[in-house]
């Protein structure tokens, strides 16, 4: 006989960035981290700020802190509420269910209370204007009225599969209206010590664009090379 599972499991162990590590990802653009990541980190983009950003500014930088839900079950991410740590991403899997909503008004709104920075699912969620008002930055997988189930199981500060990604508690989040970046928690360091120079590289680039460059050098020897072919 196959015994049920618990309904709810908590880790014991919590990593969390330093606040230097955190404060180098604040306002920086998620695609600068996937240039430092050479290409890798971004959750699908089926996760979208919700609303497109239209009505809710939607840059947030901060820890993850997992929950791991199961398709139409929200008991895992009630249970994160006690485990947020001001400053914090909290991240929801939702198996990417879209037949009901991953989160409400309400349950964002004791997140903002309990100082998130910011709330990733990959299922919709409901009560937009609530939302909005709530003032926590969302990025989901698009809006339904429809209600979860709140009985389990479910799980926090586990490994979760999210947006084609793994995420655990204490990769660092970065996101805004691109989309969402995670940074596995071993790659932190390196990934800080690479945006300056990408940073750099954009700004040049910018500064060129700007005075009106139409095809970069390297276009041009492109096709200037014998990696180019010319045929009639």
């Amino acid at each position: 006989m196959i015994e049920a599972p618990p309904t709810l499991t908590i880790s014991t162990a919590f990593r969390r960035p330093t606040e230097a590590q955190i404060l180098a990802f604040q306002r920086v653009p998620s695609g600068f981290v996937v240039d430092a990541l050479l290409g890798g980190g971004a959750l699908s983009c089926s996760i979208q700020p919700i609303g497109g950003g239209r009505d809710l500014f939607c840059t947030a930088a901060g820890p993850a802190l997992t929950a791991d839900c199961g398709a139409a079950d929200v008991l895992a991410t009630f249970a994160s509420l006690k485990f947020i740590v001001p400053g914090d991403m909290v991240v929801s899997a939702f198996a990417a269910y879209a037949g009901c909503a991953a989160a409400g008004d309400r349950l964002v709104g004791m997140m903002k209370n309990s100082g998130a920075a910011g709330f990733v699912t990959d299922g919709p969620v409901r009560d937009y204007e609530g939302i909005v008002q709530a003032g926590l930055p969302v990025w989901c997988a698009g809006l339904t009225p429809a209600s979860p189930h709140m009985s389990g199981p479910g799980s926090v500060g586990f490994p979760i599969q999210i947006g084609g990604q793994e995420i655990e508690t204490g990769d660092m989040i970065v996101a805004d209206r691109d989309g969402v970046v995670v940074v596995p928690y071993e790659r932190i360091d390196e990934v800080i010590q690479k945006l300056s120079h990408i940073y750099e590289l954009e700004q040049a680039l910018d500064a060129e664009v700007a005075q009106g460059l139409k095809v970069p050098k390297w276009v041009e020897e492109y096709l200037s090379s014998d990696k180019t072919v010319r045929k009639d």
